[in-house]
This record gives C-alpha cells, sequence and structure tokens, in this order.
C-alpha cells in the first residue's frame, strides 16, 4: 500500500519513521514544511500514484486535502484536531464520495478506553460524579483535547450533563455537572483520566501515551482498513471491528 502523508512535524516525521518499519507499506510522498529534500512544500505538487492520504497536519489545510483526495479518487485518514462546524461539515458532505477515517485519536488503547467509559457511565448512572482530566505538551494549542471531547461523548446520558472547563470561585459543583481541566507542559506525548467518584469510592480509567510512535500505528491500521471500504465516514471503533 502506498502511502502520502500530509504533515511533516514531530508527529508526520514519526509516522513517516513507522511506515518505514511497517511491511507492506509504502511512502511515496510527504507535503510539508520542513526543510527537507523528500518532502513537497504543497500537497497539489504530488503527482505520483498512491492508495491512501494520511493527514497529521493542521487544522487549516483540511480544505485543499479533502480537495486534493476528491480530485484524485483516494481514501483518507484525518489525524488533525481543532476542527470548527463549518470544516467539520466539510468531511461529512467528501465522505458522501470517499472512504475516510476520521478520529480524534488514533490510539488502539484510548478507541478500548472509550468503549469501557461508555460502558461503566451506564452502569453507573447518576450515582457516580465523573471529572475527566487530560494533559499534553507545551506545544499543543487547542484544549480541551480532541481526546478529552471523544471520551465526553461517550458518557452515558452525556445530553443532560452541563460541561465545565475547569473551575474558579466559590460554588459547590453542580450534580450533573462534569469538569474538563486540561493539563499543558514538557514534552508529555497525552495522559486522559476519567475519574468516577461515588459515596466511598472512586474508580478512575486512565490511558497514557508513553510515545507519538502509538498514534502512528493506529494511523497505519486505519489505512490499512479505509482502502478496503466504500465511501462513508469512519472511525477507529470501526478499525477495530475490522481487524
Amino acid at each position: 500500500m502506498k502511502i502520502v502523508l500530509v504533515g511533516y512535524g514531530k508527529m508526520g516525521q514519526v509516522v513517516a519513521q513507522t511506515i518505514a518499519e511497517t511491511t507492506n507499506v509504502e511512502l511515496t510522498a510527504i507535503a510539508g514544511k520542513m526543510p527537507d529534500a523528500d518532502v513537497y512544500a504543497e500537497l497539489s505538487a504530488i503527482d505520483a500514484p498512491f492508495d491512501c492520504l494520511i493527514d497529521f497536519s493542521h487544522h487549516s489545510n483540511i480544505e485543499k486535502i479533502l480537495r486534493y483526495a476528491l480530485t484524485h479518487q483516494k481514501p483518507l485518514v484525518i489525524c488533525t484536531t481543532g476542527f470548527n462546524a463549518s470544516q467539520e461539515e466539510q468531511i461529512k458532505t467528501a465522505a458522501k464520495r470517499l472512504p475516510i477515517v476520521y478520529a480524534q485519536n488514533m490510539s488502539m488503547g484510548v478507541n478500548v478506553m472509550m468503549n469501557a467509559v461508555r460502558n461503566m457511565s451506564a452502569a453507573l448512572g447518576n450515582a457516580f460524579d465523573v471529572e475527566l482530566i487530560e494533559a499534553h505538551h507545551n506545544l499543543k494549542e487547542d484544549a480541551p483535547s480532541g481526546t478529552a471531547k471523544m471520551l465526553l461523548s461517550a458518557i452515558h446520558h452525556m445530553e443532560d450533563k452541563t460541561v465545565v472547563y475547569g473551575r474558579e470561585g466559590h460554588r459547590k459543583r453542580e450534580k450533573n455537572e462534569i469538569a474538563v481541566h486540561a493539563v499543558r507542559g514538557g514534552t508529555i506525548a497525552g495522559v486522559h483520566t476519567v475519574l468516577f467518584a461515588g459515596a466511598d469510592e472512586i474508580i478512575e480509567i486512565k490511558h497514557t501515551a508513553l510515545s507519538k510512535r502509538i498514534f502512528a500505528d493506529g494511523a497505519i491500521r486505519a489505512a490499512q482498513f479505509v482502502v478496503t471500504q466504500p465511501a462513508g465516514l469512519y472511525g477507529m471503533t470501526d478499525v477495530l471491528k475490522y481487524n
């Protein structure tokens, strides 16, 4: 399978290295801003044959990435976060004509964690208070993280909850309130904790990313999945089921 990679920052470089170490997967070209002889400045300059696009760039690039994928009629794996509502709609529209995997986190472990959060929150109901803490490196721009939003969406009856982003001042916690706390510092690859606090007992579900390699592995796995699929919008849960 031949892949075109969009984005050649720290994460893109990890993806490129992981592809080089993966059997039956080949990196055809890279589009990014890094000064490298093998990196194209613009995606539109790439005309070599390929099977799938993997995007690990910036949310501002999504329109041209979708246009390129549609022009070449190639599957797409979107690993970038921070999209606004309009950009989300563009992805959904493109997925009517292309197979697209779009996930806020490409880690297999995080996606299994999401299923665990879904099942646990359904079982515990309103008997336990729920809080979410996420931590990332000091260069991450968006907060809360896309993964935190993904985990929030998995909580049972989320439509009945009020989400608070951090706390300040003097007030009691509301019964149906969920607070999301974002920590930024150092080189933290990603730590996500969902805390269920009941009367005299606490349950924590926690995922710690020890390196960026796990996201690269997941992206490649998603690419291997999406090239076999018809047009549609898929998530990592679909990838897990397939594999």
